[in-house]
């Protein structure tokens, strides 16, 4: 079933005003943003214009995860030089919609695409493009206890319009979800207490899903429960299992390699990997 709506073009930037104060963007990426004033604006040449995107700014905190509200939600906009994108809650009409607000010309023009026309409350929430044509949204919601509704979307035109793939069928807490290339998905669950990744995959654009088979090796056996999203990696996929928000193998501060060769369906260990993200 496809969700869309022609989106709504050439909505015109507004400038924020000399008599203002003065913005400081929140980040330091390549294009800026700061939610000063209750107003979200982007710059492309490190705040010496800024451009205001036509969001309010509640509707980009909406949701039973809100976040702190001081900075955008991860994995909810898109800033770079070629395309910005903001996906969010449009709950105007009581149908609690989510949509993208996106502009391919640096703020010049805005368009919005209407990725799903009714939702439950986002809890996880992200979207990405993988060239100018084609992106996905994964989004998570619905949350009872330990259970929740999970869906992936994919746009092949550039976030005009958005088609809703088939559900994975596993109602775990969602870890992580993304789309390699056009075809090759995955959606990662557990999130509470794992004992064991819990990864499921697509080869037909969110046709169909199928757990994929990761054999985790009897020395570390509920110490790699927790799969991340898959990347390529030369003539292969490569995923990192982590340890989970309990893991204290090493410190926490490694994750197990795995390797497929099948695109994703069978997985075998490689290697333990240093952890990045653990101080």
């Amino acid at each position: 079933m496809t969700l869309s709506k022609e989106p709504e073009q050439n909505e015109t930037q507004e400038n924020n005003s000399s008599d203002e104060p003065e913005l400081q963007p929140v980040n330091n990426d390549a294009v800026g943003y700061t939610l000063q004033n209750n107003e979200l604006h982007i710059t492309f040449n490190h705040g010496s214009d800024w451009i205001k995107v036509p969001v309010e700014k509640d509707s980009l905190f909406s949701g039973e995860y809100t976040g702190n509200r001081q900075e955008l939600i991860v994995g909810s906009y898109i800033l770079t030089e070629k395309k910005v994108a903001f996906l969010y809650s449009d709950d105007t009409d009581e149908t609690n919609k989510i949509v993208i607000k996106y502009s391919n010309d640096q703020g010049e023009t805005w368009q919005k695409g209407v990725v799903a026309e009714s939702f439950p409350f986002m809890r996880f929430r992200k979207i990405a493009f993988l060239n100018n044509q084609f992106g996905y949204v994964i989004l998570s919601g619905d949350r009872t206890m330990s259970q929740e509704y999970s869906l992936s979307f994919l746009t092949h035109d550039g976030g005009k319009t958005w088609e809703e793939t088939s559900e994975p069928g596993n109602t775990r807490l969602l870890v992580d979800g993304g789309f390699v290339d056009e075809n090759t998905g995955f959606m990662s669950f557990g999130t509470i207490n794992p004992e064991e990744p819990d990864l499921y995959v697509t080869q037909d654009g969110g046709n169909t899903w199928s757990e994929a088979v990761i054999p985790i090796p009897k020395k570390y056996d509920k110490i790699f429960v927790q799969a991340e999203l898959p990347v390529k990696e030369g003539d292969h996929l490569a995923v990192l299992v982590n340890q989970g928000p309990q893991g204290d193998y090493k410190g926490g501060k490694v994750k197990g390699k795995f390797i497929s060769k099948d695109n994703g369906l069978m997985w075998d260990f490689s290697t333990e990997v240093q952890s990045m993200e653990v101080e």
